[in-house]
Parts: structure tokens; sequence; C-alpha cells
């Protein structure tokens, strides 16, 4: 049996999961978490075979947390749950360590297949990201990822934008990143300029567009 951390904002679907999981009785799950910080203090703490995991999170992305997982514990096998299927976000996930991408509108036997097979030391990706995989290579531009409006931006300016798009206020950002509150401000300035957007609702629904965070109020098995 496979230890496992499951890690997903909504409680909802942590506990679709844990129950899928459990009939299978192939996964034990150790533990869970809701938010990107959660996870990397758990995963290594724990050091779990597996971990299923959000590419959404609070905190941190789901790629921000493996990065930060990989780096203390690089045995641990991650699997992304999505419900995006974008160039972007599977390359980027592939790229920093991820070793399957599953769709969250799989199957309940094709996320059970994929963590055996990551389980077994093999990769997998859902059929529909294969496809656009097939694609890239088709085109020759596998190894450039396909450009957005966000590539303008840092590390560090894609996390403020996605608390911001999360409903957090520059007070809370700042409380939570530690950093000055002039700094945070500014931080929102640069980004309405270098996204060429004119009010935070504006900068919300790019951040929707791209991924980098989910509409408030959406369950959790969307």
């Amino acid at each position: 049996m496979h230890d496992i951390l499951l890690v997903d904002d909504h409680k909802i679907m942590r506990d679709g999961l844990r129950a899928i999981l459990k009939i299978s009785n192939e996964f034990n799950v150790v533990a869970e978490a809701e938010d990107g910080p959660s996870a990397v203090r758990l995963a290594c703490s724990l050091r779990p075979h597996l971990i299923l995991m959000d590419i959404s999170l609070p905190g941190l992305s789901g790629i921000e947390a493996m990065v930060e997982i990989l780096r203390t514990a690089p045995e641990t096998r991650i699997v992304i749950l999505s419900m995006y299927d974008d160039e972007n976000s599977v390359v980027q996930a592939i790229r920093s360590g991820a070793r399957a991408f599953v769709l969250k509108k799989a199957s309940h036997n094709e996320l059970l297949d994929a963590l055996r097979t990551v389980a077994l030391g093999g990769s997998y990706l859902s059929p529909e990201v294969s496809d656009k995989f097939l694609t890239r290579v088709q085109k020759g531009d596998l190894n450039e990822p396909a450009h957005t409006a966000l590539d303008v931006l840092s590390p560090r300016e894609l996390q403020v934008m996605r608390m911001i798009a999360e409903g957090k206020t520059s007070k809370e950002i700042a409380v939570q990143l530690n950093l000055g509150l002039q700094t945070v401000r500014g931080y929102r300035k640069t980004l309405m300029h270098k996204l060429n957007v004119n009010n935070i609702a504006a900068l919300t629904q790019l951040a929707l567009a791209h991924g980098l965070t989910k509409p408030s109020g959406m369950s959790a098995s969307a």
C-alpha cells in the first residue's frame, strides 16, 4: 500500500478523493492539505510516496509547492490534478517535476490508473493532455512554452496577482508574504501597468482566464 498526501483547497473534493482511494485498497491517505504552504510542510515532514495535488491552490500554486517539495524530498512522486488543460500549465507542471497530469473530469478508474502507474515509477497524462503534447511535438515547439500575457510577470508578481484574484486585501497579502504594505500596493500598480488593465476586476479576470486561480464559489468538482 502506498502512502499518499491529498492536496486540494476544497474539503468536499478531498473527501471524494479519499473515498475513491479507500475503495481501491491500494493507497493510504496519511494527511490532507488545503493550501500550498501546508502541502510543502506536510510533504517534507511525512515524506509520502505519492502526492495528489490540485494545480490551483491558495498561498502557493500546485506548481510552486511542487518545486519546494522536490527540493527537500526529490523521491516523492507528484500527480497534478487540474480542471485546466492549457499547454502552459501542462508543460510547466511536467518541467517542474510532476509525474502525471490528470484532469478533474477524469473517471475514477483513470485517476487510479494514473496513481498506479506513477507509484510503479511511470508517468501518465490524461488523453486530452497527451493530444496537446503530440500537437506541440508535431509543430516542433515543445521546448518553447506558448506565450501569454502573464509572461511579462516575475514569480513574485504572479503570486501577488493570484492572491489579489482570490480577494485578499493588500494588508492580508503583506502579512502572508511578509512584505510592507506599500510594497504590496506597488505590486498592484505594477501589475496593472504591465498587463494594461485599469482595475482589480480586470486583473482578476486575467488571472481566471489563465488558470492562475479559480472563480470564487466554484465547486470542488469543477
